[in-house]
């Protein structure tokens, strides 16, 4: 699995993208987190795996209880999501100008896009009409 799999997997889960979230303001203790999600220390602490896995948060070990871990985002990680992001977007962009640009030009010509329609369009569009005229003499 690439980085951008991992990071991708990690923030498909609402805890885990409402942890991010927090960890945004400032660091947490995986108690703290906890308890504001009301989910329990095990299941924060799965979560919390999860994004240390994918290198999205980073855990410190300060103080003197090597028990009590602190939770901080890493920049890394978002960083290459965001250069992704920024290439979908690019690629979009482009896409919607062309179809901007053709529709302004079937617009501009309305009858242009009539002349550039398949052989037997035109025939295809008359022959109701003459079947209409067949349907009158009969």
């Amino acid at each position: 699995m690439t980085t951008l799999d991992e990071t991708l997997a990690a923030l498909s889960d609402p805890t885990r993208r409402g942890v991010i979230d927090r960890l945004r303001r400032r660091p947490h203790r995986a108690g703290e987190l906890a308890d504001a999600f009301g989910v329990s220390p095990p299941a924060m602490s799965r979560h919390l795996r999860v994004l240390r896995a994918s290198g999205l948060v980073e855990e410190d070990h300060q103080g003197e209880d090597a028990r009590v871990r602190t939770y901080r985002l890493r920049h890394e990680p978002f960083t290459a999501l965001r250069r992704w992001l920024d290439e979908v977007e690019r690629y979009w962009s482009r896409e919607l100008d062309a179809f901007k640009q053709h529709a302004e030009r079937t617009r501009a010509a309305p009858g242009a896009e009539r002349s550039r329609a398949a052989p037997g369009a035109e025939r295809a569009r008359a022959a109701p009409a003459a079947e209409r005229t067949r349907g009158r003499g009969r």
